[in-house]
């Protein structure tokens, strides 16, 4: 692992001891305040992981240089003691090159969550219900709010499709490993001969977009208005409310009809499509920016197959990191920390792996 300079490490704590000097004065117009802030906000943690390294680095100087003290006793105490921090050292400085890793812009911001049933008809569309609730509890857990934005019912139960925000500090970082394709391995309700059947769901989370992210000309849109339509296609209401916004450039096609007003069906529609076209762009810059070595985990191929949920087995298993936890009656109801943290540090090992393949 690249290891941090005493150099670094001093501009690190040198940055954070200006911004709190800055914030101190009382002269400060309140915009320049909250954006000395947020920095701050931003550099604290970096510090506070900088001043351990430095305090454990001067700490086992200090030991070393008492190998040659005349006392035995006091040898043996300072050997045993650097030994020990010799064991905490590596920790702490891999703590703090995370904390330096580059930040992606979109980790701490809200998300739009789709689901779509794919092979395995009823089953799928049941499967797609169970990932959603799944989603949801762990949003509770959490403190998230999920706001539900369309949805598409099957007949049999689930959905074909569903669409929600999930509305709270850093949601975007926590889910946006769950891209992909989810498959499921039971025993169908209908199936009578006990035979276990495989279907599959699509998983796509999009950090939202506000309005400054994603520049869109009205006249790269196509608006279509007209009365929403419930099972079987019989009109839930008498109004011309459900609205279709085609944008041209990309053929991007999103469909809001569940609310009774075509005004908040349209904010719905152009909340998804903003979300799509920035993920667009992030996806390009990404790959423009793309080196040799890829994150086992941070492609966001959504025709990958990412994971598994086998239920005879009473087990989960993520392909991308070779995982397996026999627990999936828990992970269903929303327990999914150790999954997600899993995920989480298996990325934070691949950049830093990256970034020593670099100063190689």
């Amino acid at each position: 692992m690249t290891s941090i300079s005493a150099a670094r490490i001093a501009q690190i704590e040198g940055r954070r001891d200006e911004l709190q000097a800055a914030m101190a004065r009382g002269d400060l117009p309140p915009e320049q305040f909250v954006k000395l802030s947020r920095d701050y906000a931003e550099i604290e943690p970096v510090a506070v992981a900088a001043a351990e390294v430095r305090r454990l680095r001067a700490e086992l100087d200090v030991l070393n240089g008492m190998d040659e003290d005349p006392d035995p006793d006091i040898r043996a105490m300072a050997a045993e003691e650097a030994e020990a921090i010799k064991q905490r050292l590596p920790d702490a400085e891999r703590h703090l090159a995370i904390s330096l890793l580059p930040k992606d812009a979109a980790d701490e911001r809200s998300a739009i969550l789709e689901i779509r049933a794919g092979t395995g008809g009823d089953e799928a569309a049941l499967f797609a219900g169970d990932l959603f609730r799944m989603y949801q509890r762990y949003a509770d857990a959490r403190g998230w709010r999920v706001e539900m934005m369309s949805a598409s019912a099957a007949e049999m139960g689930g959905f074909k499709e569903v669409v929600a925000s999930v509305t709270g500090q850093g949601v975007f970082a926590r889910l946006k490993f769950e891209s992909g394709v989810h498959r499921v391995q039971r025993v169908p309700v209908t199936e009578s001969g006990g035979r276990i059947h495989t279907s599959a769901a699509t998983v796509a989370v999009l950090p939202e977009a506000e309005e400054v992210d994603v520049k869109i000309d009205d006249k790269d849109l196509r608006i279509d208005v007209y009365r929403s339509s419930g099972p079987g296609g019989q009109s839930v209401n008498t109004t011309d409310s459900a609205v279709r916004i085609t944008h041209l450039p990309t053929g991007l096609v999103v469909i809001q009809q569940d609310e009774k007003s075509q005004h908040k069906n349209k904010a719905k529609a152009m909340k998804v499509l903003r979300a799509r076209l920035y993920e667009q762009e992030r996806e390009r810059l990404a790959s423009a920016r793309a080196g040799a070595r890829k994150s086992m985990v941070g492609s966001g191929d959504r025709s990958e197959r990412i994971r598994t949920y086998n239920f005879p087995q009473g087990r989960v298993t993520d392909h991308r990191i070779n995982l397996t936890l026999h627990r999936l009656p828990e992970i269903l109801q929303g327990q999914m920390d150790e999954l997600i943290g899993a995920l989480i540090s298996e990325d934070e090992a691949s950049r830093l792996a990256a970034l020593d393949d670099v100063a190689a």
